[in-house]
């Protein structure tokens, strides 16, 4: 059994994008898009772990621009070599706990993210997002909501509170992934500061975060990101 969240993606990353096959999980995808197309539309933004591209090309569409990380390579080699009609991205391998970026944005997404974060490490990352956010942006998080049936079961839990999954590759191999279900209360407890809008939606089979505060982080000038697509 292997606990390394990192080098469990990292293997996963040629399979990654199955999860989106889902039939019963297209509708939400649908309605999710356009939330978050609306969200960002002519923003400068940054996405937080990536993965391989596949909300970042729904999201470039209509973003002014989209700095997309993640701390995974073999996940960006993927989400690079998509197809970006507007030449908008820049892809950097970036680890949010340790970041070397010093740019603030108008608005921020992290697409399943928050499920991986171990809940004492919560305000630490917190912290994190927020200082990456102008006065006024936005902070998006999306994430899966536990449905019986079509999630994964919980097989394991911690002394603090975390939850796990037990998850196989196509390679045979086992997988212990931490895999939290927040409840709204939580989440608003987490990402409500003075000063801020917090609204949560539920969906099917996803839940959606959107802050959008008068006070998230530092204001500074934004302009879209140079070097598009992989040249870092």
């Amino acid at each position: 059994m292997q606990n390394d969240l990192v080098s469990y993606y990292a293997a996963r990353a040629a399979e990654y994008e199955k999860l989106y096959e889902k039939p019963e999980r297209q509708k939400d995808l649908i309605r999710l898009t356009a939330i978050l197309q609306d969200i960002f539309r002519g923003q400068n933004m940054l996405e937080i772990a990536c993965g391989t591209g596949w909300w970042t090309q729904r999201l470039a569409l209509t973003a002014q621009s989209v700095l997309a990380t993640d701390i995974n390579e073999s996940m960006l080699d993927i989400a690079r070599n998509k197809y970006y009609a507007r030449n908008n991205i820049t892809f950097i391998r970036d680890d949010i706990f340790q970041s070397a970026l010093d740019q603030t944005v108008e608005g921020l997404f992290g697409g399943f993210i928050w499920s991986h974060i171990p809940l004492d490490q919560l305000d630490g990352f917190l912290t994190q997002i927020r200082n990456r956010v102008q006065t006024g942006g936005a902070i998006v998080f999306i994430d899966n909501l536990y449905v019986p049936g079509s999630s994964t079961p919980v097989s394991h839990s911690d002394e603090g509170g975390n939850t796990y999954q037990t998850r196989h590759l196509s390679d045979g191999s086992e997988h212990r992934v931490l895999k939290n279900f927040p409840a709204p209360d939580f989440l608003a407890e987490k990402l409500t500061t003075p000063g801020n809008d917090f609204e949560y939606r539920a969906l099917d089979y996803y839940w959606l975060a959107i802050v959008k505060a008068g006070a998230v982080g530092p204001s500074k000038p934004s302009k879209p990101f140079l070097n598009p697509l992989n040249l870092f």
